[in-house]
């Protein structure tokens, strides 16, 4: 206990007692599978990672014990297979795992330091994946590979292949026959698992280290042979860029990147299908500072998993363990505070998930990142608190989908309530088929909407009637334009063929596929916050007790930077004031 005091560690047994465990751990070396995991409290970590796991899915486990599939991914890789949420439809993968082990050793070659996709989250059945970017010719070749150059040294399985001359024009010839092969295996992988988006975030078409091309990525691949995916070229400002951040004390308003730098040659494209739904003008990237950035990139990666399809999503950088946990930790976050996954678990039960699974045991150097000031990794979690609102909410998409033109899921909440326990019609206008929730207060799940009014009238004579109900001053509050459902020529309908209503072309069925909606626990706007808020504040009370920032150079008036006066008070040492 003095040892937890003298760190300023909280006391044991506590939830903050583990995050805090983990963050000093994760703030000491590199995980790094290949050394066998070794020290108990990385024993510890990873047994938690399983249990937090098993709360809400049925999942397999690919070894990995010593690094033999992949040196920097976990000892325990998991493969989520199923939802086992109380109350919600059994989104299940089709996804076998001796057959994905198979496909993962012989395509592990395609991608840098063998970090071959993995698949992480599972959304109503679809993997969401990571990755490191595709490896270039010098890698595949071995002796001055990738991890020979950045590492000092080669680390990965295929490392110790026979040493092969670079002169050697034969070889360089047999080029393309090589990527056919080890390619042609990552495309396979990619197509067992339904991945069909892929976003990049590159701010280079190759990455070239001492003249040398040490990686590609698939939009510049020649032969084209990614043609068949959705490709997303969104450039993300790597982890140097973030000690810009830190050194304008954690401050990413006003922070933007320098787009004309030699080396930044990607430029962001995006198919028009994708971008249709949202209100962003991508011309204007270049203007964008990070925060801005950030919120676009996600609303978009929100957009795409909220599709009708059943396509899965890849997530790469360069190695896959800087900037694509970022993403993948903020995707996360926002599908578990919408309640849509991991919805048994406690905001610091889920902070210490992300944290431990998808940083730590994903090989993120968080030792090295703080040596040089490159803080993206607290960057993330405190990026939380701009990312609270409803219009980065899966929820809010599906509701874009499946309500009536003309209503609001607040509204139809007023219905529910006035002909609880009833599918007949308010009116001879209406009719209502909803489900109660067993969830927390505030919280609901919902089916379908069988028939609703589609006229203007009866949603005016509707509305008319609720205005006198006591429930309706539950919903008294403005309803801003984005909130309303797009227009019909953006939204797919289909009227009632049912000959046993004289009223069909009057209504909207609503419920069946495409446009069916899981019976998920929906969130409300103000729980979302909260729940993030939550997980934000956990993370920033246990950072700064055992990582902490590194002040800058004090403002002429001596204050305190404004992130870390919002520790000082986050303690205790301070009196709170409104931040």
């Amino acid at each position: 206990m003095a040892a937890a005091a003298a760190r300023g560690c909280p006391p044991a047994g506590s939830g903050d007692r583990a995050l805090a465990e983990l963050l000093l751990e994760f703030s000491r070396a590199q995980y790094r599978a290949k050394d066998g995991g070794g020290a108990a409290k990385v024993e510890r970590i990873e047994r938690r990672c399983l249990e937090l796991f098993s709360r809400d899915y049925r999942y397999s486990v690919i070894p990995n014990a010593h690094g033999e599939v992949c040196a920097h991914y976990p000892r325990h890789i998991v493969l989520l297979e199923r939802d086992t949420g109380a109350g919600r439809d059994p989104f299940e993968s089709t996804v076998q795992v001796g057959k994905l082990q198979d496909l993962i050793n012989r395509s592990k070659m395609a991608r840098c330091r063998g970090r071959f996709v993995c698949p992480v989250i599972l959304y109503k059945g679809k993997h969401i994946c990571r990755s490191a970017t595709l490896a270039g010719w010098g890698e595949l070749y071995g002796r001055t590979g990738y991890n020979y150059i950045f590492s000092g040294g080669s680390d990965d399985a295929w490392a110790d292949a026979e040493d092969i001359s670079e002169e050697d024009s034969a070889l360089r010839n047999a080029d393309s026959q090589l990527f056919d092969k080890v390619r042609g295996h990552d495309i396979k992988l990619l197509r067992y698992l339904s991945v069909r988006y892929i976003c990049d975030l590159m701010v280079e078409n190759k990455k070239v280290k001492f003249g040398l091309n040490v990686t590609s990525s698939e939009k510049v691949d020649k032969a084209q042979r990614y043609a068949d995916f959705t490709l997303l070229s969104i450039p993300y400002p790597g982890c140097e860029f973030f000690k810009e951040y830190k050194d304008r004390d954690y401050t990413a308003e006003g922070l933007i990147f320098n787009w004309k730098q030699d080396y930044v040659d990607a430029p962001l494209s995006i198919p028009v299908s994708l971008t249709q739904s949202l209100n962003i003008d991508w011309s204007e990237y270049q203007s964008w500072d990070l925060v801005q950035q950030t919120q676009n990139y996600l609303k978009l990666l929100i957009s795409i998993i909220n599709s009708d399809d059943d396509s899965g999503l890849l997530v790469h950088c360069i190695s896959g363990w800087d900037r694509t946990p970022l993403f993948i930790s903020l995707l996360r976050l926002s599908l578990w505070a919408d309640g849509l996954i991991h919805t048994s678990l406690e905001p610091s039960e889920i902070l210490y998930l992300t944290v431990a699974y998808d940083w730590f045991l994903f090989g993120h150097m968080l030792a090295d990142r703080l040596s040089k000031g490159e803080e993206i990794f607290f960057f993330c979690f405190n990026f939380l608190k701009h990312m609270t609102s409803e219009e980065f909410s899966a929820v809010k998409s599906q509701r874009r989908k499946s309500l009536p033109p003309g209503f609001t899921l607040e509204e139809i909440c007023m219905l529910k309530q006035r002909d609880r326990g009833s599918t007949t019609s308010l009116s001879s206008d209406f009719s209502l088929g909803m489900e109660s929730s067993p969830g927390a207060a505030g919280s609901f799940t919902y089916e379908a909407v069988e028939l609703m009014p589609a006229g203007a009238q009866a949603q005016a004579a509707w509305r008319k009637s609720c205005a006198s109900s006591p429930q309706a001053m539950l919903w008294s509050r403005a309803q801003q334009s984005e909130d309303r459902l797009p227009s019909a020529g953006m939204v797919e309908v289909k009227s009632s063929s049912s000959s046993s209503s004289t009223h069909s072309d009057n209504f909207l069925r609503i419920g069946s596929s495409p446009l069916e909606v899981p019976r998920s626990r929906l969130v409300s706007a103000s729980d979302r916050e909260s729940r993030l808020e939550e997980v934000r504040s956990a993370f920033l009370a246990s950072y700064s007790r055992t990582i902490g920032l590194k002040a800058v150079s004090p403002s002429p008036s001596g204050a305190i930077g404004g992130l870390l006066e919002q520790f000082v008070r986050g303690v205790g040492l301070r009196g709170s004031s409104t931040l």
